[in-house]
């Protein structure tokens, strides 16, 4: 039982994925996604172009003061350095934390981005230019975990009037540049500044959670609205559709004309057509049913003259065929009026309708030669069997002009061959 749930809903989504209305969503659905997807990615490429043009900028300016406060403490006496340094801390730093340090400090640094580079690109080049220094150590890191002085000591384990001022910006948390250079054999000089911009080196994505979010938020929109358009829209098609079915029954009631100007329209010539039809329906039937009330008059003549007829086997013969006749007239005013003929089975004595057909055929000639009798009863339909045997023993006698029926019949079936001398058929492809 539970096999059979899966293929249900399997056919329900496939039903529905060719229904007008499915395919127009999926269109739709498509549509709204791939121009959302192409606008979230062209703005995303102006933004990161105008993002690098900002950073370059910053950059430049941000390198020109490292390296006028590179060139100032490399200007101050030896004895000196220090001094100054101390007095920054107590004051609570400047735009840079400065120190002299007897190693150079191992940064953490935080991934590479294409901003970064741009970056330390800008300072890298800005330091060889101005102070031709070319061995300086650039790097990135966040606060949490920024070493300073020494390998050991960490900013945030510092004292806050050391550096706090200048290098935390809470709640937020730019990245940090470090500048690691040094001066003489035994002391580096340790630069450290904030980044202007505290996302500058944050990635973008057109496919973020965010723009999915909101890619998904508006396919939904556009479904929900054109789920209630569409209904709207195909409602009077889908009433159309079963109107066509229910005409095909013998339902010909007519369907009402409203929708969009083309659905009316369509409405209105099928209501058309189907008075049309059935106008043509009704005329061809009560057209048979004169015809049949007419020839049952000389059918009835010609069988009370049958009657009178003195040769037994030729009165049985021609009873037989009018009895057929009356039977292919009831049949053609039965299709007219249910477009189907319906007959009964019974017991049908194939051997007796060859033998009146091999007369009726000899008249004038021997022709039609049958050989056999059937040895068990055979049920089915007597007209349609007798059209279909009529119908083979006419070709064979057109196309062969003499035939000869073998019958042959057991317990399960009956085998009727029908032999003639006309040309062979042969396949062609």
């Amino acid at each position: 039982m539970s096999a059979n749930v899966p293929e249900s809903q399997s056919s329900r989504i496939k039903r529905w994925s060719q229904s007008l209305t499915g395919q127009l969503l999926i269109i739709m659905a498509l549509g709204v996604a791939s121009a959302q997807f192409i606008s979230s990615t062209i703005w995303l490429r102006q933004l990161e172009s105008d993002t690098e043009e900002n950073v370059r900028e910053v950059s430049k300016h941000m390198a020109f003061r490292i390296a006028a406060t590179v060139s100032y403490f490399k200007s101050l006496p030896t004895n000196y350095r220090h001094i100054v340094i101390d007095q920054l801390q107590d004051m609570g730093g400047t735009r840079f934390f400065v120190t002299l340090n007897k190693e150079e400090i191992l940064i953490n640094q935080i991934p590479d981005s294409p901003l970064k580079d741009i970056v330390k690109n800008e300072v890298q080049s800005t330091l060889i230019k101005q102070l031709g220094i070319q061995n300086a150590q650039i790097a990135f890191s966040v606060s949490s975990d920024l070493h300073v002085i020494n390998n050991h000591t960490r900013l945030a384990d510092l004292p806050e009037r050391w550096g706090h001022h200048s290098l935390l910006v809470k709640p937020l948390t730019p990245p940090i540049i470090v500048i690691q250079i040094p001066i003489n054999e035994t002391d580096w000089l340790y630069l450290a500044s904030l980044m202007p911009d505290p996302y500058f080196l944050d990635g973008t994505s057109a496919l973020s959670g965010e723009r999915l979010f909101s890619m998904a938020m508006s396919v939904i929109t556009v479904l929900l609205l054109s789920i209630l358009i569409l209904r709207r829209v195909t409602r009077p098609l889908a009433s159309l559709a079963r109107a066509a079915e229910r005409f095909g029954q013998g339902d010909s009631e007519p369907i009402q004309e409203v929708g969009s100007v083309e659905v009316r329209n369509t409405a209105k010539a099928f209501n058309d057509m189907q008075r049309r039809i059935q106008r043509y329906l009704n005329d061809r039937e009560r057209l048979f049913a004169s015809i049949s009330h007419d020839l049952k008059t000389p059918i009835t003549r010609l069988h009370l003259r049958a009657e009178m007829l003195d040769d037994d086997t030729v009165r049985e013969a021609m009873i037989r065929d009018l009895e057929d006749l009356d039977m292919l007239v009831k049949g053609a005013l039965q299709s007219v009026k249910e477009t189907d003929i319906h007959e009964n089975r019974i017991e049908v004595n194939i051997s007796r309708m060859l033998k009146d057909m091999q007369y009726a055929v000899n008249i004038n000639g021997e022709r039609l030669t049958v050989i056999g009798e059937l040895e068990h009863s055979f049920i089915g339909k007597p007209l349609a069997i007798k059209r279909c045997l009529g119908n083979l023993v006419d070709n064979a006698l057109y196309y062969g002009k003499t035939a000869t029926v073998f019958i042959e019949d057991n317990e399960d079936e009956v085998c009727i061959r029908i032999c003639d001398q006309g040309p062979a058929f042969r396949a062609t492809r």
